[in-house]
This record gives structure tokens, C-alpha cells and sequence, in this order.
């Protein structure tokens, strides 16, 4: 569970850009491949949930 919760963090950094090149090279050790795939798209749902959650806020309107 530790492993999957470090690799959420991590492709939550990367969604907004900010990795420093030492969290890279501990990714490599810590992440595994499939945990970063799911983490991943559940990453891309959550946002996309948000972005419909805010289109329809404001439309509500």
C-alpha cells in the first residue's frame, strides 16, 4: 500500500510539472510499473470529474 500511495504522489507532482530530478532517480527504486498506470488513471478521472464539476457549477448559473 505504501508503494501505490508514493506512486500517486508521484504522478500527482508530474500532472503539474514539479519533479526534482532526485525524486526521479528514488521512483525508479520505490514505483511499480503498474502501480503508476492505475495511479494514473485514477489521476485523469479525478480531474476530469473536477473540471465537470466546475463546467456545471458555473453553467448552473
Amino acid at each position: 500500500m505504501g508503494s501505490f500511495l508514493y506512486s500517486m504522489k508521484a504522478v500527482i507532482w508530474s500532472f503539474f510539472g514539479l519533479r526534482r530530478k532526485s525524486d526521479f532517480e528514488q521512483d525508479q527504486e520505490k514505483i511499480k510499473p503498474v502501480h503508476v498506470i492505475v495511479a494514473g488513471l485514477l489521476g485523469a478521472a479525478l480531474f476530469i470529474g473536477l473540471l465537470v464539476s466546475i463546467v456545471k457549477l458555473v453553467v448552473s448559473k
